[in-house]
């Protein structure tokens, strides 16, 4: 598949989100199955007490986390309203990811809705080391399209349109936060089912 044609299929499974605890914080997620489920990055819904997912269609909800992993900066939300059409995305297997190989990032990057890059995988089974006292994340997919604040939680995908990581974190060795060529995604078997702790946040 194309990047267009990438972007077209995935598009309508990814949703954009706020949460809003002693701040405000803004991130994406993916619909993973016909419940609704939402995989994100925990970051961006820790300590939220409102919680809202916006659907491609513009379809507005409030949602729950249902589940979460802060060890591996992974959370599972349920919205309480649902689209009209509800399209999950497909996802792919995590260990057919090779370095060299193509893929496209979908987020909410700097508050521009369903923004989309493409790049290569540059590294697998990175560490990188955790703020504060959080550990390191282990086993995450290096990447090169660029991810910048409000990507956290949007989908990482092959050109099968497969959904192979969840954007978790960026590499910036000065204080601005923004992306110079690495960035990271947890496995999607690691979102679905375990995984460490969390980067630097995007």
């Amino acid at each position: 598949m194309t990047v267009a044609q990438v972007y077209a299929k995935l598009a309508p499974s990814v949703v954009s989100i706020k949460a809003i605890g002693s701040g405000t914080a803004t991130g994406t997620g993916v619909v993973v199955n016909a419940d609704g489920a939402i995989l994100t990055a925990f970051h961006v819904i820790e300590g939220a007490n409102e919680i809202t997912v916006t659907f491609a269609d513009g379809t507005m909800s409030d949602a729950e986390v249902a589940a979460e992993a802060p060890e591996m900066d992974i959370a599972m939300l349920l919205p309480a309203k649902l689209p009209e059409v509800l399209v999950p995305a497909v996802l792919g297997a995590s260990r057919g990811v090779g370095v060299g190989d193509d893929v496209v990032a979908i987020g909410n990057q700097l508050g521009l809705t369903l923004s989309t890059t493409s790049g290569v995988v540059s590294g697998l089974d990175r560490s990188i080391s955790g703020e504060g006292e959080s550990p390191d994340l282990k086993g995450l997919i290096q990447f090169d399209a660029a991810v910048n604040p409000g990507s956290s939680g949007g989908p990482l995908v092959n050109l099968r349109g497969e959904t192979v990581g969840i954007v978790v974190a960026l590499a910036n060795p000065t204080d601005a936060g923004t992306f110079i060529g690495v960035g990271f995604a947890v496995p999607i078997g690691q979102a679905l089912g375990g995984g460490a702790s969390r980067p630097p946040q995007i």
